[in-house]
């Protein structure tokens, strides 16, 4: 099976949270249903959408995530990154782990090699570089007592947040579907 047609697997097989999670699912599905083109060919924004795999390494013992300071996005987000052409988006999660963090990507049993949550958001940043990502969140398992090995070309941070800390956040401060995605895990 071709990867794009294990991908649109994927987005057939998440159940949506919420009415918003099942819009940006319709959505992503119309999109690969009319495209032949869904990987990032040219930095920041071509084509517009482009698929984005995100990863959640949550601390099981408390509910905690690891949020990184992004340079470019101005905001505490996952880690994450863009879906090569090919590439399968679970395989993009193992590169990105060591890339950005240091470390092995192990995917928390619950959710398996399966994204658990689908967004489709505009970027923020210059008009000019502003597009469309369409992000598969997958859940990795995670300590706060691991040690990483951050991406300080990337990152300008990175730390544990409670769920707690998430809710309590500022508006603006962090990627803004993380809240809608934490009670999706924690259900």
């Amino acid at each position: 099976m071709r990867v794009e047609a294990e991908i649109r697997a994927l987005v057939e097989s998440l159940t949506p949270v919420d009415a918003l999670e099942v819009r940006h699912r319709a959505e992503c599905l119309a999109w690969l249903a009319t495209t032949d083109d869904i990987f990032r060919r040219e930095k920041p924004r071509t084509p517009s959408p482009h698929l984005v795999a995100y990863f959640l390494l949550r601390d099981a013992a408390d509910g905690s995530v690891l949020l990184v300071d992004h340079r470019l996005a101005g905001r505490w987000l996952p880690s994450g990154g863009h879906v090569e052409p090919g590439e399968h988006p679970a395989d993009t999660v193992r590169r990105e782990m060591v890339e950005e963090l240091g470390v092995p990507a192990v995917f928390a049993p619950e959710f398996g090699e399966r994204p658990a949550f689908l967004t489709v958001t505009e970027t923020v940043g210059p008009p000019q570089e502003r597009h469309t990502d369409v992000s598969l969140w997958f859940v990795l398992s995670g300590s706060r007592d691991q040690k990483l090995v951050p991406d300080a070309g990337e990152f300008r941070s990175v730390r544990w947040w409670t769920p707690q800390e998430v809710t309590g956040a500022e508006p603006g401060r962090l990627e803004p579907h993380l809240g809608r995605m934490l009670a999706k895990v924690s259900t």
